[in-house]
């Protein structure tokens, strides 16, 4: 998948030192979760419907 410009920020609910986890949601179709420590690292992929209810979801 293709994620050239993609443009990431760091979720609200990370731990600003050590648990890092940034989100790109200005791609067509999809949004991309990676963790900030490993920028080029593998990058999960999700369509927006199952990134919407993810976010909407009780905590457990």
């Amino acid at each position: 998948m293709e994620l050239t410009g993609a443009v990431w920020r760091k979720s609200s609910r990370s731990d600003q030192t050590t648990q890092c986890v940034e989100v790109a949601i200005n791609l067509p179709g999809v949004v991309g979760v990676r963790d900030s420590k490993d920028p080029t690292g593998p990058v999960l992929t999700f369509d927006p419907y199952a990134w919407r209810a993810f976010l909407a979801a009780p905590p457990r």
